[in-house]
């Protein structure tokens, strides 16, 4: 064999051999995205989804930054997440409130964009990052020919990603991404359906009891307070007798939104039947309780409700009892049933000395 022919089979090994190893690497970043895309497709509700995205796929691919950014034209996201806890633990959890804040990122048709990273963009893309990604590639979610929202991968090496890469494997995520948080938001509104009150917005009954369970066991778990506010609207058979039950509609929206904006995110409250409203106070003593309690009722009373060329007054009785000290004692459907009679009657108390105030039943008595 000649020298040449040596030299040339010594070249052709070396390319086979580079060929080979980048099959292997192919098949490994293969096996890498397969393993996203079934953990993106068995998790178990928004929040496991989240989480995979934001934080597993980012250590996965070791990728410098990751952002999710959603139209949430109506706020309808937000409040998911908000009814969920969720809604200031994901920095990287990002909205906008129309298309027009995504598509100029987008020239023409949503398609994979790749290339440098500007200020504009990472203001709007990467806000959390102290250091700004230099290069990036965005992908445009796509469900039924709308978008609704895009996938942010943001890289510290310039070159990372530039115009014209191939981005087969992070198109095809991003799509079934896309399917994925569709399928667990409306699960997510399914739920929810069931646990709202269609009139006010704030949750039922039924929320309420399920809340109340694991709240006691908590409690009871960490020997730490819980307090139970019941308040209901003074008279309220006067304002549909008199001015009929649109406006006594209108006095439970208004009332359920001032009760609300003196209430905590990890409170909860709901309408519990009728014109009557509960309050759970989680860990918060009788001391507290009695003050979140007497805003309420203050801030309630001072109130107008505009009918237009008029207004109207409205007040309310409220009855509180805590969890306390004496909770060791005591099995959670037991202290759930006591906490629950102890503001009934305290409630109770309320109307029979004059309406319009607060009356504390302590849990002991």
């Amino acid at each position: 064999m000649s020298n040449s022919e040596a030299n040339e089979n010594s070249k052709l090994r070396r390319q086979l051999k580079a060929y080979i190893s980048h099959a292997q690497q192919n098949e490994q970043k293969l096996l890498r995205f397969q393993e996203q895309e079934l953990q993106f497709i068995s998790a178990n509700g928004l929040a496991e989804l989240i989480n995979a995205l934001l934080y597993d796929f980012r250590r996965r691919f070791e990728h410098d930054a990751i952002t999710l950014l959603l139209i949430d034209s109506e706020f309808e996201i937000r409040r998911i997440l908000e009814n969920l806890g969720l809604d200031d633990k994901h920095p990287d959890l990002l909205f906008c409130d129309d298309t027009s804040s995504i598509m100029h990122l987008f020239p023409g048709e949503p398609m994979p964009r790749l290339g440098r990273c500007e200020a504009q963009s990472n203001r709007l893309l990467f806000p959390a990052y102290k250091v700004s990604p230099s290069s990036m590639a965005l992908f445009p979610l796509m469900r039924n020919r709308q978008l609704i929202g895009c996938l942010n991968i943001g890289s510290m090496q310039q070159e990372r990603f530039i115009h014209g890469a191939a981005t087969d494997f992070l198109e095809r995520l991003a799509a079934i991404l896309a399917v994925c948080l569709e399928n667990a938001f409306n699960h997510e509104r399914i739920k929810l359906l069931g646990l709202l009150d269609p009139l006010t917005g704030i949750h039922n009954r039924r929320y309420f009891d399920e809340r109340l369970d694991e709240e006691i066991s908590r409690s009871l778990r960490q020997n730490k307070a819980l307090s139970c506010l019941f308040l209901d609207i003074d008279h309220f058979k006067q304002f549909n007798d008199v001015y009929g039950h649109h406006v006594g509609d209108l006095v439970l929206k208004e009332v359920a939104k001032l009760i609300k904006s003196q209430m905590r995110q990890s409170d909860v409250l709901a309408r519990f039947g009728g014109e009557e409203f509960s309050v759970l106070l989680v860990q918060t003593d009788k001391h507290t309780a009695n003050e979140i309690a007497e805003r309420i009722r203050q801030q309630i009373a001072a109130h107008q409700i505009s009918l237009g060329d008029s207004t109207l007054g409205v007040t309310i009785s409220i009855g509180c009892s805590t969890l306390d000290n004496n909770m060791a004692n005591l099995v959670a459907s037991k202290a759930s049933q006591q906490l629950l009679a102890r503001a009934d009657e305290a409630l109770y108390r309320s109307k029979q000395q004059g309406r319009n105030q607060v009356n504390f039943f302590d849990f002991g008595t």
